[in-house]
């Protein structure tokens, strides 16, 4: 495993991810590059992420420092392929930054083999857009503590990507059973009851595409959880270029945790579909029900988000977090006690003042 850098063909700096132009842009000499030239000019991002790939001298790569842990469960260490610095990184980090000097790093071996991603969502939306739309957000509500958007709190703001499982299959589903029709009518002063019975059978094919499950199992997956949906036919196959100037997580869950779950979902679906094509008569009785799941398919990727944490005075964790691709925004906002209470206490002045005036407690 490595902890790697993209690099400039033309001068050699870092190379970021551009959501605005889809591009990967130099920060130093402002060059900008697309997909195809990102990768043969860095060798390690057309490979996605696979450890057979031979890091090249002066290509950005470097092997994990002596003083990495062994388990991977815990935290790790790596060296800074620009300045040497060592990075900290915990079990599920795919993708940060180096403390010293900012540049971005993929820790390559987090997203190889059995862990490489199959598709991606890269970012729509750039830093920029993403602290205009948190400033607009948090300034509409009156009594957040002003602390949660200052300068030091918006510089916080990351790009994270996150991981998921997506599922998809085909569903054969068969019905057979007898149906009830009542119809009920007057003649003269008599009311009556006409019931037909019917033999009914039923067949459906049907296709579910895209499920998704969030695949870290760690507090900060609230965060995802709060901004969907995405628009999941946009997923492009997975690059490690498109990680370079965002924070990544590396899934925790595997899919066989819900195999089982899913699949009754899928099951449920089916039946309640299968039969709502039998609302026409009053009453059924099943004789027999059958729902089959083939062709099933699992998918690893990772989608976008923007998001930015605080922890309030009383210990709790707030966040705010905006969709990489869609802007879509939730939060849980702190409340600034002490506004709330001044408030009160002014209202309740004028409301008080306005009594004493018109002789109410006289």
């Amino acid at each position: 495993m490595a902890a790697i850098s993209f690099k400039c063909p033309n001068c050699g700096g870092d190379l970021r991810f551009d959501p605005a132009t889809q591009k990967y842009k130099c920060a130093y000499c402002f060059s900008d590059f697309s997909q195809e030239e990102l990768e043969r000019a860095n060798p390690q991002a057309a490979a996605g992420g696979s450890e057979n790939v031979a890091p090249k001298a002066g290509d950005g790569a470097a092997e994990k420092t002596a003083g990495e842990q062994a388990d991977e469960k815990g935290a790790q260490v790596y060296s800074c392929p620009s300045c040497g610095a060592e990075i900290v990184a915990d079990a599920t980090t795919a993708a940060t930054f180096c403390y010293y000097c900012h540049n971005p790093v993929v820790l390559q071996g987090r997203l190889s083999g059995e862990y490489e991603p199959d598709l991606i969502i890269p970012f729509a939306v750039d830093k920029k857009e993403a602290v205009d739309s948190f400033l607009s957000y948090v300034k509409s509500k009156k009594f957040v503590p002003r602390d949660f958007f200052c300068k030091e709190q918006i510089e916080k703001i990351s790009g994270v990507y996150f991981p998921f499982w997506m599922y998809s299959c085909q569903v054969q589903g068969t019905w057979q059973g007898t149906g009830n029709k009542v119809r009920t009518y007057i003649t003269g002063d008599t009311e009556c009851a006409e019931t037909k019975v019917y033999d009914v059978e039923r067949q459906t094919q049907m296709e579910f595409d895209r499920l998704t499950r969030n695949a870290l199992n760690r507090e900060n997956r609230q965060l995802v959880e709060a901004v969907q949906p995405f628009r999941l036919e946009e997923t492009k196959a997975f690059s490690m270029g498109y990680l370079s100037g965002f924070l990544a997580e590396k899934r925790d869950i595997e899919k066989s945790q819900f195999q089982d779950e899913i699949r009754r979902e899928v099951r449920r679906h089916s039946e309640q579909m299968l039969r709502s094509s039998l609302s026409e008569y009053t009453g059924l009785q099943t004789g027999d029900e059958d729902i089959a799941v083939h062709g099933e398919t699992w998918k690893y990727l990772l989608l976008p988000v923007w998001v930015l944490t605080y922890k309030g005075r009383d210990g709790k964790l707030y966040y705010y977090a905006m969709n990489g691709q869609t802007r879509k925004v939730a939060g849980l906002l702190p409340i600034a006690s002490r506004r709330v209470a001044a408030l009160f206490c002014s209202v309740f002045a004028a409301v008080f003042a306005l009594f004493l005036a018109g002789g109410y407690f006289l």
